[in-house]
């Protein structure tokens, strides 16, 4: 072999060598774009579901807030109910009394009537 075909099969190579390079950083390039619209859509997700996240959790801070407050007034009426006791004792005393027994006014009138 001369000189000459040693310098084209040299030229040759580093050329071949040069365009596997810039083959391999444009499909390196093209993966870190697809990468970086991939890593933006990912970010756009993550931000909304933060959002509606975010949204439920105040929704429920207010939900909490009502039922406590619901709560506190129940808890409040509560004290006013009348106990068991009391119950029993207020029967007994209509039972005393039998109040399905007394006469009506208009009963009176009609026995008076006849």
């Amino acid at each position: 072999m001369t000189e000459e075909d040693n310098e084209n099969q040299y030229f040759t190579e580093t050329s071949t060598k040069v365009r596997d390079l810039e083959e391999k950083q444009r499909i390196i390039k093209d993966r870190i774009l697809l990468i970086g619209q991939n890593l933006i859509e990912m970010k756009e997700d993550v931000h909304i579901t933060f959002l509606d996240i975010k949204k439920d959790i105040e929704i429920m801070k207010r939900d909490i807030e009502r039922l406590k407050s619901f709560f506190e007034t129940a808890s409040g009426e509560f004290s006013k109910f009348a106990k068991k006791e009391e119950l029993e004792i207020l029967s007994r005393q209509a039972k005393m009394f039998q109040p399905l027994e007394f006469v009506t006014m208009r009963d009176l009138e009609k026995l008076k009537n006849n």
